[in-house]
C-alpha cells in the first residue's frame, strides 16, 4: 500500500511529488499529462526567478527538477474514483487498475469550459480547439477568433496575433475583464479586432471551420474563419470524489494546511477553492499539501 497518492501532473502536483520525495514517503503519481495547465501559457512573467519564460518551457524545468528522485509514475493515466476504504483510500483508474493508499493528494486542477453552442463538438479538432498554446501554429496566416474575456483569452490573442493574419476577440460581457496589463497589450495591437457584448450563437463549416455566427449588440455577425479557440473559463476535475465538502462552483474546500473536511485528503492547486488561481500559488500549495499529508502519516504510525 502506498503512503500518498498524488492525482495530477500540474505545479502543483509536482512539487508536492518534490517534497514527498524528499520526506521519503511512499508515493505515486497519476496523471493525465506532467504539466497541466501551465504547458498552456504562452508566456510567463510573473512565476519568481523568471523574468520571461513560455509555459512549456517552465514546465520542462519543473519535470526535470522532478525527475531527480526516484517513485511511481503513472504518466497517461486517468483517477476515475476514489473512495475511503476503512482507513485507506481506494483510487480506481479508468482502465480499472486499482490502488490503494493511505492519504491522498488531490491536484487535479480544471478543464476548460465549453460554450455548449452547435458546432462546437462536431468541429472539434477541426478548427475548434480549447489551448492557443498547442494548436496555435496550425493556425499561421489564418484568420481566428478567441471567445472569451479574461486572462485565458487575453494570453490566448496576444499568441495568436503572432501567427495568426487576424483575430477576432468575441467577448459576451461589456468590457475586457482579464489584467489590464493585457488588456493594454491587446487595444494597442492593430491585428485584434476587440468585440464586446458579442455572443456566439453557431460554429459553421463543411470538413473544417469556416465561420462563426455571433450576435452583437447592433447587429448579427459571421465571421469567416479557420480557427476557434473557446477560452470562457474552467471547470474543477472534482467529480472524482464525493467524501470532501465543494463549493458552489465545484471546488474542494480546504484550510491552511491544504486539509480537506475528510482526514487523509489534501487538495492543491485550480481545484481547490483558493481563490487566486496562480501557478506560484499552486506550487506554494502543493509543497504544503505534501507537508501536511507527511505530518499525518506520521500521527497515524504513533
Amino acid at each position: 500500500m502506498l503512503d500518498l497518492l498524488i492525482v495530477g501532473g500540474g505545479p502543483a502536483a509536482i512539487t508536492a511529488s518534490v517534497y514527498a520525495a524528499r520526506k521519503k514517503i511512499s508515493f505515486a503519481i497519476a496523471a493525465k499529462e506532467i504539466g497541466g495547465q501551465a504547458a498552456w501559457s504562452g508566456s510567463i512573467e510573473n512565476y519568481l526567478g523568471f523574468q520571461l519564460i513560455s509555459g512549456p518551457d517552465l514546465v520542462k524545468k519543473f519535470s526535470d527538477h522532478l525527475n531527480q528522485y526516484k517513485f511511481d509514475l503513472r504518466e497517461g493515466v486517468e483517477v476515475q474514483r476514489i473512495e475511503k476504504e476503512g482507513a485507506s483510500f481506494q483510487s480506481t483508474l479508468v482502465s480499472g487498475e486499482k490502488l490503494l493508499s493511505r492519504t491522498v493528494l488531490i491536484a487535479s486542477g480544471k478543464r476548460p469550459k465549453e460554450l455548449n453552442v452547435p458546432g462546437e463538438k462536431e468541429f472539434l479538432g477541426r478548427g475548434v480547439a480549447y489551448c492557443a498554446t498547442c494548436d496555435g501554429p496550425l493556425f499561421a496566416g489564418k484568420d481566428v477568433a478567441i471567445i472569451g474575456g479574461g486572462n485565458s483569452a487575453l494570453d490566448a490573442a496576444i499568441q495568436m496575433e503572432k501567427i495568426a493574419e487576424k483575430v477576432y476577440l468575441v467577448n459576451i460581457a461589456p468590457d475586457l475583464t482579464g489584467d489590464q496589463v493585457l488588456a493594454d497589450k491587446i487595444k494597442r495591437s492593430g491585428k485584434v479586432e476587440i468585440m464586446n457584448n458579442s455572443r456566439v450563437v453557431e460554429i459553421l463549416g463543411d470538413q473544417f471551420v469556416r465561420s462563426l455566427k455571433v450576435a452583437a449588440a447592433e447587429e448579427a455577425k459571421e465571421l469567416k474563419v479557420a480557427g476557434i479557440f473557446i477560452e470562457i473559463g474552467l471547470v474543477p476535475n472534482s467529480g472524482l470524489i464525493d467524501c470532501v465538502k465543494k463549493n458552489d462552483h465545484g471546488e474542494i474546500m480546504i484550510n491552511c494546511a491544504a486539509e480537506t473536511s475528510c482526514p487523509g485528503v489534501f487538495a492543491a492547486g485550480d481545484v481547490s477553492d483558493v481563490p487566486a488561481k496562480q501557478i506560484i500559488i499552486a506550487a506554494g500549495d502543493g509543497a504544503k499539501a505534501a507537508l501536511s499529508a507527511f505530518s499525518y502519516l506520521n500521527h497515524l504510525a504513533i
